[in-house]
């Protein structure tokens, strides 16, 4: 999977190209599998979800532990609409189950390269 910012796939491909031959499909499925994930927050960003983003951003404030939820209220909404841990609730509250999601759009190999890289 491409990243959908044209500046950084050209870096990636350029990594890949003056990588060594030995680690070059490892590096292309990290990069496959690391677009999909930042593919997938950005749909928290779509005009749908977004609407609902401020009303949500309490809820997860609420599903935070307290040290952190104080942290992250004292950063604001604004600040806060980008972070993984947010964009991931959003995506959940509007049935985008993250897991499911890669599974969709990454083929079986990368997949299973996800799923075990995120168990370590």
């Amino acid at each position: 999977m491409q990243h959908p910012n044209s500046e950084c796939q050209r870096k990636q491909e350029e990594i890949l190209r003056n990588c060594p031959e030995e680690l070059r499909e490892e590096y292309a499925r990290s990069f496959r599998c690391s677009n999909a994930a930042y593919i997938y927050h950005q749909l928290a960003n779509e005009s749908q979800a977004s609407e609902k983003m401020p009303a949500l951003y309490d809820e997860w404030l609420n599903s935070l532990p307290s040290k952190i939820a104080g942290i992250m209220k004292s950063r604001g909404f604004e600040q806060c609409k980008t972070v993984l841990s947010f964009t991931h609730f959003v995506n959940e509250h509007n049935n985008k189950n993250m897991n499911e999601w890669m599974k969709e759009h990454l083929s079986e190999e990368d997949f299973a390269y996800y799923i075990n890289a995120n168990r370590e």
